[in-house]
């Protein structure tokens, strides 16, 4: 008889391990307290559009990739997926002037010289970190103790990649955003790259993102997020898997330290593992005793939310003429809790037909910060539509601005806050990342806790920062120690 295992949570992690699961002879059921499984993969519609909420590219969308067998083993991308390499990768028209990142380093390193050549020396050292980040790209690798049918192993050129990535990590982990920012001349460049780093994570999650652009990974599969997802849904059935939707796991059965189970309101499901894909910074209710793990601990210590709000437009107007990725300097800046934002990150989807009716255009505008208590307070002085509305309609005069087309052609708003991913999708705060301070270590925490049996642990925080690959991998990573802990020959991507 196949042994019974339980994964609590439908999101990225959790189809993820349940693809792996069956496909190495588990029978797995998976509880998924939405409507939709995706968590925080996911886009939603609304009157004939469109809006996505998660994907905006992909690591391992390249056939090249490792990373890329471990899409295709979870059925999310094959050889019928059209993905798009949108050029350049991000603009922002600087005074009529377009500043242009460009997936090809080459091409951005002439087309910033040329535009600035005062700054030339500063420009080559930006494009030369991101040269040394170029091979870098996210290692799949297995666990100690598990038998596989083939084993992933990092090539020695990746080993060497990773050699570089430290030395780089060394000589920029501590510089400032601001301080980076003030060695370009060109007030242009400083604009472009002031939306591009983070506060708090700095300067080097731009070298590594372009970095995986210049190898020519980063694409974004057509329709994004739902579709991606369907695909991972329907491999999962395919080999004889269940999701149940609209199911909320009440708590996880321990019996002398051994998982035996999950309680779903009055009901006692048994299992002989489970596997807890839920965001780990708020597994603690699933557990009638408290869970004790160093590593834990740790987690809980330097995990830091990375937020937003999604602001979403249907358009009655073609915008195919304006790129995919753009930065929009506002004429007056917007105030959104703690938060003063004087530029729009835009993803315009007009040329991706699969997110507007013909001759229209789907556009999302984010705004990053921790504005959860803002929205919190909000929602409990019964504020929060209106205060949705108003800052909708800021957002909207300052792209009008700039798009002209969009005045009188809007026919949808939609915002989506934390509170929103809160609601649907289970995550701490709403927030679907981890911030990558200094202090946090790229690292991957074990999927186990000491003495406690038959339960494993898997999500994007398991993985800082997290996103989509670390929530695969880590699937992956938890059903290794399944199978190691069962006897079980782990079956590995071809």
């Amino acid at each position: 008889m196949k042994k019974k295992v339980i994964v609590i949570g439908g999101g990225i992690a959790g189809l993820s391990a349940g693809v792996y699961a069956q496909r190495c002879g588990f029978d797995v059921t998976i509880l998924e307290t939405h409507n939709i499984a995706g968590g925080n993969c996911t886009s939603w519609k609304r009157r004939g559009y469109s809006f996505e909420g998660g994907m905006h590219w992909l690591a391992g969308s390249n056939k090249n990739e490792q990373l890329n067998k471990s899409w295709r083993h979870i059925g999310a991308l094959d050889d019928n997926v059209q993905v798009h390499y949108y050029e350049p990768f991000f603009e922002y028209n600087y005074e009529g002037t377009p500043i242009r990142m460009y997936r090809d380093v080459e091409r951005t390193e002439k087309h910033l010289i040329a535009l600035s050549p005062e700054d030339e020396a500063e420009i080559k050292t930006l494009t030369g970190n991101i040269r040394k980040v170029k091979n870098l790209a996210m290692p799949v690798t297995d666990i100690h103790g598990v038998k596989t049918t083939k084993k992933s192993r990092p090539s020695l050129s990746l080993i060497g990649s990773g050699i570089s990535a430290l030395s780089l990590m060394n000589s920029f982990s501590k510089i400032s955003k601001e301080d980076y920012i003030k060695r370009f001349k060109h007030e242009g460049i400083r604009d472009l790259l002031r939306s591009c780093i983070s506060e708090k994570s700095g300067v080097l999650p731009l070298f590594f993102t372009m970095g995986s652009l210049a190898r020519g990974d980063g694409g974004f599969p057509e329709g994004g997020s739902a579709p991606f997802v369907e695909r991972i849904v329907k491999t999962f059935t395919g080999f004889g898997g269940e999701i149940l939707y609209n199911t909320r796991a009440d708590h996880v059965v321990i019996e002398d330290g051994k998982a035996t189970g999950v309680v779903v309101g009055e009901k006692w499901m048994p299992a002989d593992a489970v596997i807890v894909t839920a965001d780990t910074m708020t597994v603690e209710s699933l557990f009638k005793a408290p869970l004790k793990a160093p590593w834990l601990d740790e987690m809980r210590k330097a995990t830091l939310p990375t937020m937003c709000v999604f602001i979403s437009f249907g358009i009655s107007a073609n915008l195919s003429k304006y790129p995919h990725g753009s930065l929009v300097k506002l004429n007056s800046p917007i105030r959104l809790a703690d938060e003063i934002y004087e530029f729009l990150n835009v993803n315009n989807y007009a040329t991706d037909p699969t997110y507007s009716p013909e001759g229209k255009s789907a556009l999302t505008v984010t705004l990053d910060g921790d504005t959860y208590d803002f929205w919190k307070k909000a929602k409990d002085e019964n504020q929060y539509k209106e205060e949705k509305q108003k800052i909708a309609d800021e957002v909207l005069a300052g792209l009008a601005e700039q798009m002209p087309e969009i005045k009188g052609n809007v026919e949808v708003i939609d915002v989506a806050t934390p509170l929103t991913y809160e609601r649907y999708c289970g995550n701490w705060k709403g927030s679907w990342m981890t911030e990558m301070t200094s202090k946090m270590k790229m690292k991957s925490y074990p999927a186990d806790i000491p003495g406690l049996s038959g339960v494993y642990f898997a999500g994007q925080r398991m993985m800082p920062p997290g996103g989509f690959p670390p929530a695969l991998l880590s699937g992956r990573a938890a059903v290794q120690y399944l199978c190691r802990d069962t006897g079980t020959l782990f079956i590995s991507e071809s």
